[in-house]
């Protein structure tokens, strides 16, 4: 890591442009409980049901808890209303194959190479695939 001329720790970003860091605001504050987390991003979607980035968040948060009818009623909503967000299918996969939902896993997998295909993201059809192919073992 480089010092920056203020004193300051600098990062670079993959553009190689370093930009100063500081604690993270975040790190200065108490840890929210998961459940304050859930509140919270169900709070979000309330006044804005269309924020994608919440209602993934949201379904990630409750797939950790275990709650993996809701955490899978979230995903399906964000790919209905988003089917360009990609990794709401792999996560979904995901949650579905620890469910021990293997057939569904597989089809969500292929819905989401095609949503990565469309929208040219090679990655994730390159990680949907080797997932593909371990379950399809």
């Amino acid at each position: 890591m480089k010092q920056a001329a203020n004193g300051l720790k600098a990062h670079t970003s993959s553009f190689s442009n370093p930009r100063p860091s500081r604690k993270s605001p975040a790190a200065q504050w108490p840890q929210e409980s998961n459940m304050d987390k859930i509140a919270g991003l169900k709070e979000i979607l309330e006044l804005d049901p269309a924020n994608s980035f919440a209602r993934y968040g949201l379904a990630m948060e409750l797939a950790g808890h275990g709650e993996t009818a809701a955490a899978l009623a979230e995903f399906d909503t964000l790919t209905a209303n988003d089917p360009g967000y990609t990794a709401g299918y792999f996560m979904a996969a995901q949650t579905l194959a620890s469910a021990g939902r293997a057939s569904e896993a597989i089809e969500r997998l292929k819905q989401g190479i095609v949503s990565a295909e469309r929208s040219g993201n090679r990655h994730a059809v390159s990680e949907m695939q080797a997932m593909l192919d371990e379950l399809d073992r």
